[in-house]
């Protein structure tokens, strides 16, 4: 496996990724970044929990023990990294200075060379070059000679008869009214040899390919070399149209200078301009310039020269030359004007006590110091903790272990290579396949049975790269999976949430901390009843405001599960002993919201017995110290990741609760789309790694708002028919990228066809024909070849044309996708496609 130097020695692959800034025992950094304990605050400290609201953040994440070092200690498992040798660069310098061309989406940027695409000439296009170029010379031939039809009859149509002698045009006379010395029909004839001569050059021209001839291999050219080849073809044409200004040149000149001359002397009737110098270099200046300007033209002397003139002279400033710094040597800060942090930190790196997370995290803390007017606590910042600055408040600086390959600086992860195929443009052959926040700010949806690889080969690696971002302080990640497979090791999130876990740390909050009734009643609503189609959100979310305001009224907080369970089922003494509080407390508002929901309790129509039945399957003993029933564990609201980078895990409960699991991850998805509304400069992505049961009309809808909130989620599924027929289309045009893995079902498949649609496709058809002759004697060969060959004379009828076609058909996506490949469609949120490619998610 290749991994990319994230589990191998340093420096023994060509592009290493950055591995982790060294294990415990690290060399001090320079006396000018002296080492200092961490900010305070790094640690966990006691209280409530931290994770709500827009509170400080720092002394809330899990993990950072007080007075740890600000260095990341080895991946457990992984041997310690060998010191750098002395005067050895440094690989997070190399990886900083790696190009990354900008490149079509889904790509992987990081050392991509753009594949060149050399076009063979075909055998037509050297013919058509040819045969016209041999035909003009023998038409040229005959003309010259006058063996050319009715080449007499043509010119005497165009001049007057008493310009020659009778039954001639090869002999002209003397005309009167003409200068004596001055024959009209000779200067006649020289003139029309130039413009049949013309003709015939833009005949050729016409009907030849030379302009694609010489394109194809001047574009192959660099620039100096362009401009020297065009200039030495204009030095042969110039050498037809003037070979006596050439020595050692033997050959006429073609009829274009003599012709002009003969020209003037028609229309002055005499030689008088032929005595003038000025006329005459004028004349040859702009001939030579209308024979030079289609070759510069050609090899784009105007682009080159404005290259030349842009470079600096010789002569210039030191000061004045264009300093080109590699990425290792931090050009941001040099330019605006930080150097001596940009030296420190470049000592850091090549020093090896910085990895690609503190590199990734010190630019973007430089960014955001900029845009909010704050430099001087960055300076501050770096000049006491070097390389360390700006870490995560959790500490970590690394993830214990890597299992894909990462890139933070364009925030792609490496999930596999573009597969060989003839659908496969050019562009993308032999290129990796990337994901990025570009095009998971568009949302995925995955679809694939059990074991094709979704979570494997897709799920974790989204998942590692966006804790890996968060540690960057550019993304925030909440990953849902099953308590039997968790999405990533323990130390990798800062938050894990264990629904049904005794010894979970964290309990889920089921109102994300809001104050607002309707809004909680919005988001429960959404989880409990989202799913029934005999249920309305609408009406459900009424219900429980009519319900929830009230009770916020009278105690200041919302109820617990149980609470709500019981008020929802209409119990009788706890409706009426809410309602004689209301009356108690003079809230006339909310005592009139509570007579509101008494009167629809039991009435036909009524969504407070379906919720409570949900709510039920919440109410189990399992659950008992969960959703705020008093638990130990500390209260974590989901509205934290829209004001701080967390990473965030939450697993459901064990086999024989899927009915439930379904349930809080649909209260999962409803949160998150609640909180991601609140403006704030990083990326914020939910993944599921299991939406079975989770997609509802509402959350459809607000999956297509996602991205412009600088959001998105990763949906997998088993097979489309998890959720709702009337939901199929609105979800695959909700969502911009979809993949579809090896074994989808035909069903699975037509949903896919149907979303990528259909495109012009060029085919051939071959029909062959039995040749019937005529002839006794064809006919006799004909048998005599039957006889031998036991075929019959066949002649063959191809037929190209343009033919719409499905880019994938739903028995391709059955039959044709590989073991271990899918078919992946990418849109980013600037709107750039990518067309369905088979995608090797093992390479």
């Amino acid at each position: 496996m290749d991994s990319d130097g994230t589990q191998d020695a340093r420096g023994t692959e060509a592009h290493p990724v950055p591995r982790p800034a060294g294990p415990p025992g690290t060399p001090p950094r320079p006396s000018r970044a002296p080492a200092v304990p961490p900010h305070p605050g790094t640690g966990p400290g006691p209280g409530a929990s931290p994770y709500s609201g827009t509170g400080p953040v720092a002394s809330s994440y899990p993990g950072a023990a007080p007075g740890a070092s600000p260095y990341p200690g080895a991946a457990p498992g992984v041997p310690p990294v060998p010191a750098q040798a002395s005067g050895a660069p440094s690989t997070v310098a190399a990886w900083l200075d790696e190009d990354r061309p900008a490149a079509r989406p889904g790509i992987w940027r990081f050392g991509h060379r753009t594949k060149e695409v050399r076009e063979r000439l075909a055998p037509v296009t050297v013919a058509g070059l040819l045969i016209p170029l041999v035909a003009a010379i023998g038409v040229w031939s005959m003309w010259e000679r006058g063996y050319l039809p009715y080449k007499g009859t043509i010119l005497r149509m165009f001049s007057p008869n008493d310009w020659w002698w009778p039954l001639t045009v090869s002999s002209p006379r003397p005309v009167e009214g003409w200068n004596p010395g001055v024959l009209p029909g000779e200067h006649y004839l020289v003139v029309a040899d130039g413009v049949f001569f013309g003709l015939l050059v833009c005949a050729v021209a016409m009907l030849g390919s030379w302009r694609a001839i010489l394109r194809h291999y001047m574009d192959r050219l660099s620039p100096p070399v362009r401009v020297l080849a065009s200039a030495g073809l204009a030095l042969v044409a110039l050498s037809l149209v003037f070979p006596e200004a050439f020595p050692g040149v033997g050959w006429s000149a073609v009829p274009v200078v003599d012709p002009l001359l003969s020209l003037f002397v028609l229309l002055t009737d005499g030689y008088e301009l032929m005595a003038s110098a000025l006329f005459t270099y004028t004349l040859y200046t702009v001939i030579t310039l209308l024979v030079v300007w289609p070759f510069a033209r050609l090899g784009n002397w105007r682009d080159y020269a404005r290259e030349l003139l842009a470079r600096p002279g010789p002569d210039s400033a030191p000061g004045a030359l264009p300093v080109v710094r590699p990425r290792s040597h931090w050009p941001l800060l040099r330019d605006a004007g930080q150097y001596d942090i940009a030296d420190l930190l470049t000592a850091e790196v090549a020093g090896g006590r910085m990895n690609d997370v503190d590199c990734v995290r010190v630019e973007h803390a430089f960014e955001t110091a900029r845009r909010d007017a704050g430099l001087g606590a960055f300076r501050d910042s770096v000049l006491r903790r070097g390389g360390a600055a700006a870490t995560h408040p959790s500490g970590a600086r690394d993830l214990p272990r890597r299992t894909a390959r990462h890139d933070l600086l364009t925030g792609q992860v490496r999930i596999g290579r573009w597969a060989e195929s003839e659908r496969t443009p050019h562009s993308y052959r032999e290129a990796g396949a990337a994901l990025g926040p570009d095009v998971l700010g568009t949302s995925l949806l995955a679809v694939g049975p059990s074991g094709s690889g979704k979570t494997r080969t897709l799920v974790e690696p989204v998942t590692e790269s966006l804790a890996l971002q968060a540690l960057t302080g550019s993304c925030a990640v909440v990953a849902v999976s099953a308590a039997g497979s968790p999405l990533g090791a323990d130390d990798s999130f800062d938050v894990i949430v264990r629904i049904g876990d005794p010894s979970s740390v964290h309990d889920l909050d089921p109102y994300a901390e809001t104050d607002d009734p309707d809004e909680a009643a919005g988001i429960l609503a959404e989880a409990l009843v989202g799913d029934l189609e005999v249920v309305s959100a609408q009406s459900a979310a009424t219900a429980l405001a009519q319900l929830l305001g009230p009770f916020r009224a009278v105690h200041g907080r919302f109820p617990a599960l149980p609470e709500l369970r019981e008020l929802l089922e209409g119990e009788e003494n706890a409706l009426t002993g809410l309602r004689e509080a209301l009356a108690a407390s003079g809230n006339d508002l909310m005592r009139r919201e509570l007579d509101a929901r008494l009167r629809q309790t039991g009435m036909p129509g009524d969504p407070g017995r379906a919720l409570a039945d949900r709510l039920s399957l919440l109410n189990r003993p399992l659950f008992a110290d969960f959703f705020g029933g008093g638990g130990p564990g500390r209260p974590f609201s989901l509205r934290a990741i829209a004001h701080h980078p967390l990473r965030v895990r939450i697993d459901l409960p064990e086999r024989g609760h899927e009915e439930a699991g379904r349930l809080i991850t649909r209260l999962v998805l409803a949160q998150f789309h609640t909180v991601v509304r609140t403006r704030r400069p990083h990326f914020a992505c939910l993944v599921l790694d299991d939406a079975t049961g989770t997609v509802t009309t509402e959350s459809v809808r607000r999956i297509q708002r996602l991205r412009s909130q600088h959001a998105g989620v990763l949906l997998t599924l088993r097979t489309v028919g998890d959720v709702p027929e009337a939901l199929h289309g609105p979800l695959y045009g909700a969502v911009g990228c979809r993949m579809a893995f090896c074994g989808v079902t035909t069903w699975d498949g037509s949903r896919f066809a149907q979303t990528w649609g259909t495109e012009w496709v060029e085919t051939t058809e071959v029909a062959k024909h039995t040749v019937f002759a005529d002839q006794p004697m064809t006919r006799a060969i004909h048998k005599v070849r039957k006889l031998m060959t036991g075929k019959a004379v066949t002649t063959d009828a191809v037929t190209v044309r343009q033919v719409e076609r499905e880019r994938w058909s739903a028995s391709e996506l059955t039959q044709a996708v590989p073991p271990g490949h899918a078919v992946l469609s990418l849109i980013d949120v600037e709107g750039r496609h990518t067309p369905p490619l088979l995608v090797d998610l093992r390479s």
